[in-house]
């Protein structure tokens, strides 16, 4: 089985700071302080597409590990994967090879290898930026596919197999911010996962304890999620923001919670698909809520976070 996954990643415009020109607080761009030769957003989204699409897919391999598994779902503080799976909170626990991913956990796989002189300013990989100065990356939404078989079954993916993932950069859009005329560049790149049976899964793309342990997971180094100091004085945030991936594994935990009880077999709860947009932060020790929209009896659960102040954070639709 594979999976597909489409992810959107929204790049803001930052000059980069020098003599005359103040620290910037904000994503926006403060046009007093860029250059008459700075790029624009056409031509640097045109510059990436070209090169991205020359180089053609990126594949690697890796063996899906009980570890990383096991250590997630203690992060989500889940102490079993499922409902009557053994505890996996002590020495003792295991996940035994063979066990189904639940959806969206193939997202603390395929974590970038970089040397930490290799990132970004703000710590994230800088594999699919754009060139300067559009260097800030936020999570800004997508969509996942569980793609079924002939027998209308899906493929997931299981520890201990050896998986293949498939990168490929779909579009590179410059955008205008309504609200600040600031440019921006929306990225979509897509992750295909496949097994020894097929594709199984396309991908396109708490606490702050919880927000460390994911980012070291993920082996996500983005400062906005661990460094108060970088998230309020760089990115001019309140606090550290909750990763957009994170909220992503909450919704889907909560789908196949409500549907657990009523399952044949509840490791195989893996959705066709669930297409998700960020529209708000979230932030570290804040209480927030996930609702979940059944009522309307057309087979989509909606699915909204509200923030403390009642605001709409993310929004997704699963199928």
């Amino acid at each position: 089985m594979s999976i597909h996954t489409s992810t959107r990643w929204a790049m803001r415009s930052v000059p980069p700071l020098s003599q005359g020109c103040a620290a910037l607080r904000r994503f926006s761009v403060q046009h007093a302080c860029r250059s008459a030769s700075e790029a624009t957003a056409p031509s640097v989204a045109a510059s990436f597409l070209s090169r991205f699409q020359s180089m053609g897919p990126q594949t690697r391999s890796q063996v899906l590990d009980a570890n990383q598994l096991q250590l997630l779902s203690l992060t989500l503080n889940r102490p079993s994967l499922y409902p009557n799976s053994p505890s996996l909170s002590n020495a003792s626990g295991v996940v035994p090879t063979g066990t189904p991913l639940p959806p969206a956990y193939h997202l603390v796989y395929f974590t970038p290898a970089f040397l930490e002189g290799e990132l970004g300013a703000d710590g994230t990989d800088v594999s699919y930026n754009p060139e300067a100065p559009f260097t800030r990356r936020m999570w800004a939404g997508g969509e996942v596919q569980w793609p079924r078989g002939a027998d209308g079954k899906p493929n997931p993916l299981r520890v201990g197999q050896e998986v293949q993932e498939t990168t490929r950069v779909l579009s590179a859009e410059p955008k205008i911010i309504r609200k600040t005329g600031d440019e921006m560049i929306v990225v979509s790149v897509e992750k295909e996962f496949r097994n020894e049976h097929g594709v199984a899964v396309i991908d396109r793309r708490q606490t702050a304890v919880t927000l460390f342990r994911f980012s070291a997971l993920t082996f996500n180094p983005h400062k906005i999620h661990y460094s108060t100091p970088w998230a309020r004085d760089v990115e001019g945030h309140k606090d550290i923001v909750v990763h957009g991936p994170l909220n992503l594994i909450s919704i889907l935990d909560l789908w196949r919670d409500t549907r657990a009880d009523s399952a044949t077999d509840s490791s195989l709860l893996l959705p066709e698909s669930i297409s998700y947009r960020a529209t708000s932060p979230l932030y570290a020790e804040e209480t927030y809520r996930i609702v979940l929209d059944e009522e309307r009896g057309d087979s989509v659960s909606r699915v909204q976070i509200f923030t403390p102040d009642e605001k709409v954070a993310m929004k997704a639709d699963i199928r």
